[in-house]
This record gives C-alpha cells, structure tokens and sequence, in this order.
C-alpha cells in the first residue's frame, strides 16, 4: 500500500512549469560541463530528518502527520518505515541516502539486541536497494543521543563509553560496507567540553585521533575501500567542539597522522555557527585536497542555532556549486539533504515540496558555476589581480629561489613596493549578479 498515493513519480517540466510536484530546473539527464546533473549532484536524502523526525521542539510535542508510523520503537515499525522511506526516494528520484544506525533500527536494551535490530532492518534496506537501485552514499553511527555519551563518546572521560562507541561504529562499518556504501562519516555531536576546569583537553583530542587510527584500520581489516569523513561543527550541543570548523579538522587530521585517511563532509548550517560562510569552508577544505561531501542545508540568519532548513538561494547554491567544480567535483561524496521541514509543514506531501526546492536550487546553481567557469571571466580577473606572481620577483619567490636576505637586497635597490592595484571587489560582485 502506497504511502503517498497521491504523488506521481517528480519529473522534469521546465522552468515554465506551475507544477509544484514536478522539477524546473533539475533534469537528471542533462549534461553539464561533461557529466549529467545526476553524476555531478549525486543527490542524497537522510532518513534522520526525513523519516524520523516529528516536528517536535524545546517547547512543544510533535506536528508532523506520519500516518505510516505507529510511534512504537518495535523493529517491525522500523521495517515499516523502510519501505516508506525507498518509496519517497524513488518517486522523487534521489539517487542516494545516507542514515545513522540508530535512525533505521530501534537501540536495544543490550548492545547486542542493538546488533540484531539494526541486521533485522538492514535485511530490508538491503532488498529495497537491489529493487529500486538507490545506493548509500555513506552510513555513520549515533555517538551523541544516548545517555551514555553525555560526556563524548571518543573524548569521553569514561573509558567504557569509548569501548562502547568503538562497538558501534564496529558494527556501523561492517554494516555499511554490507550495503555497498561509498563512504562513512564521523559527527562528533558531543566531542568537545563545556568547561575547561574539568577537562584534560590533550587527553581527549588524543584519544579521538586513537578512536580514528582504529576505525581505519578496522576498515582494512574487513575491506571497506570507502572514503571517510569528518563534518565539521562548532558549538551547539557543547560549548566548544574539537572539529569547530574545516580548519580546525584539517589541523587535527594533520597534527594526529590523519591526514589523507578522512576527507570532510561540510555543512552550510555550521559553517555559519562558525562565523563563515559555505563557500569558505568548501574553498578551505579544496585547497587542502580534502573535500568529500556536503550537507545541503541553510540557517536562518536572524537564529542562532542550527535550523536545518532547505536551501533555497541561488547564489548560496551557486558558490556551493562553483567551488566544488573548481576542486574536481564529488566521487564518493554528493548533496546531501541534512534538512527537515518547517514545524509547520505537516503533511506528508510537504517533503516532497521543500527536496524538489532543494534539488532544484542546486541544479540552477550547477549550471550557472559551470558557465561561469567555462566563461572564464572571473578566473582572468582573479588572475590579472596576482599578476605580480607570474613573472619577475613573485615568480622566482614561489620558484623557492629568494631567502630574506635575498629579498631585503632586492628591495634596498628597488627603494619601494610597487602601488598596489584596486581589488575590485564591488566589480567583481557586479560581476558574478550578470550569472544569475
């Protein structure tokens, strides 16, 4: 029996459709600088927000009309609610979905009744990918709801909640690689302290680059060859978390012998938690040679907490989208929707209408970064700003050719810096509004 009988199969209808349940902008087949929408986008729903969550809040009980749901924490309601969940995708057409174990499969009173749930459900996920061709793009393993881990899981003061979280994501991977996943992915949710005093901050950055070294050894061990990744998020639940932004990962993937072996998965919604915007932190990650996935999300700007909602701006798209076709774009990462409906969007059908908005807006976004870098204008701009690099004193410093003396003979001689040139950033702003 369907659980949206009243939704077609979303297609695509052009930018002069009214359809509200059909895609403008988003075809899948469409070649874009190479590759079609599907390749490039590699969309991906979450089964966290999309399928468990209620609308629930601090201050108030559950809105959201799940008629499919029985409310009971019984591995059948979960088995239920797979085929619920691969119905959705499938009509809408995502070719991916990523889920925590304890989003799929109710936690046990045991860790071991905690295993035979999640194989119980991952039975049926298994079935309902080889019907439907959906894929994983990654799994991960819930280290932050229960009570257990009211101190961390990895940085945990407690040895048996490391021990304990070590199993979990034990059981995530080989559950993971049994469903064919491209990735895995490490939310530290509770990774970080709420007061210095009582915290050996040396201690538990290092037990969570232990926590790490082991999960990709495990990963050898059992044959998953997909890539891993660690999302970056500052503050909210703790006052302060160890992997607070993309530079602070990549400091600690370095400094712990990491780098290399995680990649990020990078989210618009804690990149402005952080104090930055999206584009920084894809842009900081692709420098490094470490970007791996996103979260597509936004926040509400006038909040100061992580809202989770649809992206819906095109110019946020775009500069997603820019930056990850400057860095070669997505292979084992994608666009993941960790976003949920509004509290009041209550039906069933809404969630169809905030992913088609989201799926869309990425496919505006694609298109327009990649006319912008097949144009090529704002790269000659770019480069006509650091002109001074490519030949003469610039060229022979990045040549590794100049000390500080060197240098300090150079400009005795010459008596002064060259003026500066005008950064132009008014222009450039003018110019990237002619894409859109």
């Amino acid at each position: 029996m369907s659980a949206f009988p009243d939704v077609p199969s979303i297609k695509f209808e052009g930018p002069e459709s009214r359809n509200p349940l059909a895609f403008r902008h988003y075809n899948p087949e469409e070649v874009v600088a190479g590759k079609t929408m599907r390749d490039h986008l590699r969309f991906s729903v979450v089964y966290w927000h999309t399928f468990r969550g209620t609308g629930g809040d601090p201050f108030g009980a559950a809105t959201l009309q799940r008629p499919w749901d029985d409310g009971s924490a019984s591995v059948e309601n979960a088995v239920k609610r797979v085929g619920v969940a691969f119905e959705f995708m499938e009509k809408l057409g995502a070719p991916y979905y990523a889920f925590h174990d304890r989003d799929v499969a109710p936690e046990g009173a045991t860790l071991a009744e905690s295993h035979k749930n999640l194989d119980a459900v991952v039975k049926e996920l298994k079935a309902q990918q080889a019907r439907t061709g959906i894929k994983l793009l990654w799994g991960t393993a819930n280290l932050f709801s229960n009570p257990r881990y009211l101190h961390g899981a990895a940085t945990s003061c407690n040895a048996d909640a490391f021990a304990y979280a070590a199993a979990q994501v034990k059981k995530a991977l080989e559950v993971t690689l049994e469903l064919g996943g491209e990735g895995y992915t490490f939310w530290g949710g509770r990774e970080g302290y709420q007061c210095l005093w009582n915290t050996d901050l040396k201690r538990e950055q290092a037990n969570l680059a232990r926590f790490l070294h082991m999960a990709v050894e495990y990963a050898k061990q059992i044959g998953f060859k997909g890539q891993f990744y660690i999302e970056p998020k500052p503050k909210e639940p703790t006052k302060h978390q160890y992997d607070s932004d993309a530079a602070a990962c990549l400091n600690f993937l370095r400094e712990h012998g990491l780098m290399g072996k995680l990649k990020l998965n990078l989210e618009t919604n804690h990149a402005t938690l952080a104090g930055h915007s999206m584009q920084h932190e894809i842009e900081v990650a692709g420098a490094a040679g470490a970007l791996g996935s996103i979260d597509a999300n936004t926040g509400d700007l006038l909040l100061g907490w992580d809202t989770d909602q649809f992206p819906t701006d095109i110019y946020l798209t775009t500069q997603c989208m820019h930056s990850v076709l400057k860095y070669d774009g997505f292979t084992t990462g994608g666009v993941n929707f960790d976003a949920k409906v509004r509290r009041e969007s209550i039906e069933p059908v809404d969630l169809f209408y905030a992913h088609i908005g989201g799926m869309d807006a990425f496919a505006r976004g694609l298109k327009i970064a990649a006319a912008m870098l097949a144009d090529g204008r704002v790269a000659g701009m770019v480069r006509d700003r650091y002109a001074s690099w490519d030949s003469g004193v610039g060229a022979e410093i990045e040549a590794g050719k100049h000390s500080f003396e060197s240098l300090s003979k150079y400009m005795l001689a010459k008596g002064e810096a060259a003026p500066n040139s005008s950064g132009r950033q008014e222009l450039f702003e003018n110019v990237i509004n002619q894409y859109l």
